[in-house]
């Protein structure tokens, strides 16, 4: 009988230290190893590293917002105890991945080691969301060693600031979350049929008049038995309005910068350019005039493609936006072209001729290829939505597959860079509950918090050499029904940490269901940064 109770008490005992050993870590390290002891952050502790460091200064300044204590950082380093140390590759050798770091809590010093200021930054991150919730004047850390490094080098989050606008302030709070959860790609949708959000300086009426729509559909648009938009759809009678200044974007970039994201963005063409043409209609193939979308869905007036001055306009707009993004990859779009004014249009039949290309398809990758000859003349690199496969992918393109998998496989195989962004589970615009009528409007699709989790942005269709070319995935937010950036928050999150861990941890160190166990933990920080999460974790109704 003793035997027995002692058996069920070590049971027990080893049940309560498996739930205690769970960490709010998201994404889960590769290699956690947990030791004996603890380490105290108080008002004594100093930080150590490189002079002039941003990442001693950001784990400063986060330490005393949200717990009241300032730290001292200094960069002359001793090794002294009550210590966080910063250590670059000469101290320790994360030689293989420019974004490898290790934390090592002992009992009486934290130090990160890294090769690049990407990792600490990495390991800082780890570090904050170790410490407890609670302001106290002292925050205990369990001792432990974590050894980490992403999987993929493309991890990515997008925005749509076209069809409704958010302030520099919420772009930042998002931004923000991307990096608490170690994404690295902010791909930032900012023009659109809907409305141009981003100054142009040569080009003034692109925000004078494209930034502006006069009214906005209510609900989704319905259509007659001719597929025409129905007169029964309703508007309301509100100017829409809303841009980025070039000032804006720089202090946006920096911003992100400071976090190791790379601001992509997405400047769309030949199709989505219908705000742009209500600015400047000479650049169509009908004079116009145009206005700026009212509804949802895809103009029919798109960018001439047998206009040479339609190139101009084009290359002096990404010639300002390249100042602005230092970004190696320039987003141009490329889907959902309607073709039917090209193939109305003299001067694009023309150019179909005279480049002797079999069709519109074609035509379109013409296009395509000339706006890259212009970007990689920059140093830039295109990448586009896997539209621009058709007719021929231009030769340098990266391809963003959101029409399922098979364009991200068919680049792939062509040796063409890839993200996979699928609709499903990429689209963050989608529901993530059955109960639909328990959430807030959505484009529609059901993208369930475990669907996200479970992705895997490598198809096994690919041989070895052909998977190299998969740099990672991203989850797109289009906004359309999306008014506030409390329901960007809403519809992102708790998806984004699941979409980390796909693009961070090895599958072997997955396990959906200690996300699960790791999130309830982590929300807690969700709720200190006041953010509007999806709080019920359903996964099936």
């Amino acid at each position: 009988m003793i035997k027995k109770i002692s058996f069920v008490l070590a049971i027990c005992v080893l049940l309560f230290n498996a739930h205690a050993q769970v960490l709010p870590l998201i994404p889960q390290p590769n290699k956690v190893e947990l030791q004996k002891g603890n380490f105290t952050i108080n008002k004594n502790t100093i930080i150590f590293a490189e002079k002039n460091s941003d990442e001693a200064a950001y784990l400063q300044q986060y330490i005393l917002e949200n717990y009241g204590l300032k730290l001292k950082v200094t960069h002359k380093i001793k090794y002294e105890t009550n210590t966080i140390t910063f250590l670059k590759a000469t101290e320790k050798a994360c030689e293989n991945n420019k974004e490898e770091y290790q934390l090592n809590v002992a009992a009486n010093s934290i130090k990160i080691f890294a090769t690049t200021n990407t990792g600490i930054f990495y390991g800082i991150q780890t570090l904050i969301q170790l410490l407890p919730i609670e302001k106290n004047n002292s925050l205990t850390i369990a001792c432990l060693q974590i050894n980490d490094a992403p999987r993929y080098q493309w991890r990515g989050m997008h925005l749509d600031c076209s069809r409704h606008f958010f302030t520099k302030q919420e772009v930042k709070k998002y931004i923000d979350y991307l990096a608490m959860y170690k994404l690295n790609v902010f791909h930032w949708h900012l023009v659109d049929d809907q409305g141009w959000r981003i100054e142009i300086k040569k080009y003034p009426l692109l925000t004078q008049i494209g930034s502006k729509r006069s009214a906005t559909l209510i609900g989704k648009p319905t259509f007659d038995a001719n597929g025409n938009p129905s007169p029964n759809d309703q508007y309301d009678s509100t100017l829409y309005q809303g841009f980025y200044t070039q000032q804006d974007v720089k202090e946006i970039v920096a911003y992100a910068q400071k976090r190791h994201i790379t601001v992509v963005p997405e400047i769309e063409m030949p199709g989505h350019s219908l705000a742009a043409l209500a600015a400047y209609p000479q650049f169509a193939c009908n004079p116009g005039p145009f206005q700026t979308f009212s509804r949802w869905g895809v103009s029919d007036d798109v960018y001439c493609a047998g206009n040479d001055e339609t190139f101009i306009f084009l290359e002096n707009i990404l010639t300002e936006v390249m100042q602005l993004f230092p970004s190696k990859y320039i987003h141009i779009g490329g889907d959902e072209c309607v073709k039917t004014k090209w193939k109305a249009c003299p001067k694009c039949q023309k150019r179909k001729a005279d480049e002797h290309l079999e069709d519109e398809e074609a035509l379109q990758s013409y296009f395509i290829t000339r706006i890259e000859k212009m970007v990689n003349a920059n140093g830039r690199q295109i990448i586009g939505w896997d539209e621009i496969l058709e007719g021929g992918l231009a030769p340098n393109a990266a391809v963003m597959s959101w029409r399922g998998i098979n364009g991200g496989i068919a680049a792939a195989k062509q040796k063409h860079f890839v993200v996979m962004s699928p609709g499903r589970p990429c689209y963050f615009d989608h529901y993530q509950s059955r109960a639909k009528d328990k959430e807030p409007v959505a484009i529609g699709g059901f993208n369930p918090l475990d669907s996200v989790y479970n992705y895997n942005p490598t198809p096994d269709s690919l041989n070895a050499d052909e998977q190299k070319f998969i740099m990672g995935a991203q989850a797109n937010v289009w906004t359309e029904y999306i008014t506030t950036f409390s329901h960007v928050e809403y519809m992102s999150l708790p998806r984004m940490s699941a979409l980390s861990e796909v693009l961070w941890t090895n599958t072997e160190n997955k396990n959906y269901q200690s996300f699960i166990d790791r999130l309830k933990l982590h929300s807690t920080i969700l709720d200190r940064m006041k953010a509007n999460y999806a709080k019920h974790f359903n996964t099936t109704n």
